[in-house]
């Protein structure tokens, strides 16, 4: 039976923490009864990470491994699983072990209601630097975007595979994916989850790469959401009156 759920974790030098991140997902969803599929999109690694998603993929049919040729950033990771993968569900969150694959059922169980939920990190076990570049994106995403979501940046995500018809791919798409699907009608809701501290590993993010090019996305991204055509109620003619002409 084909999956009819798609988590997609894009990594990049998280050999350490690959077999963990398996184990925990898997055990996360062993209640699910829809059949899912794991796919780990290895962004050029130049660690191990590519041989502990090989063998992740060996001993476990539901795992599936990505690679990229070349480093291509997170965004891309991300967008090659959802094209690299078929299911009308698609869940998503980081490698780093940040993001607790326990939430997911909570997060799966909103989907009656929306099409895309997102995480909101309630207690963030990150470092004052991280901390602060969240802070000034949420303010600007706030003041250019009028965005309400409280954790934009959250990784880990639920949605119907129908919302990737409302984005583009771009670098940081991600760091948007709630501002544009609710920019283009969908539904989206926030659910709290746990955040916990890296334990293995080094964070790929600073504060130019954060905040600086966040700010510089914000500029797009404000043009696009008003310069988007939504659709308008369209009417058509009425049919035609008296015999038809054959």
């Amino acid at each position: 039976m084909p999956p009819q759920i798609s988590i997609v974790v894009p990594v990049f030098n998280e050999a350490d923490n690959v077999d963990p991140l398996v184990r925990e997902i898997l055990q996360a969803l062993r209640d699910e009864p829809r059949p899912f599929e794991l796919v780990l999109v290895d962004d050029c690694s130049t660690d191990a990470t590519w041989d502990r998603i090989t063998a992740a993929a060996r001993a476990d049919a539901r795992v599936r491994g990505l690679r990229h040729a070349r480093n291509r950033g997170q965004s891309a990771a991300l967008w090659t699983g959802f094209r690299g993968s078929q299911a009308p569900l698609i869940a998503t969150l980081d490698g780093d072990l940040q993001n607790d694959p326990a939430d997911f059922p909570a997060l799966l169980a909103q989907l009656d209601k929306f099409d895309l939920v997102c995480g909101v990190r309630a207690r963030r076990r990150d470092n004052v630097l991280r901390l602060i570049s969240t802070r000034i994106a949420r303010w600007a995403n706030r003041a250019a975007l009028g965005s309400v979501f409280q954790d934009p940046g959250c990784g880990l995500r639920v949605f119907r595979r129908e919302v990737l018809d409302g984005l583009f791919a771009f670098n940081g798409f991600h760091r948007f994916m709630a501002v544009l699907v609710h920019g283009g009608g969908g539904r989206v809701g926030e659910v709290p989850v746990n955040h916990r501290p890296r334990i293995a590993g080094v964070s790929k993010y600073g504060v130019w790469n954060r905040a600086f090019r966040g700010l510089f996305d914000l500029v797009g991204i404000a043009w696009f959401q008003r310069r988007r055509i939504h659709p308008p109620g369209v009417t058509g003619t009425p049919p035609a009156a008296g015999p038809q002409v054959r």
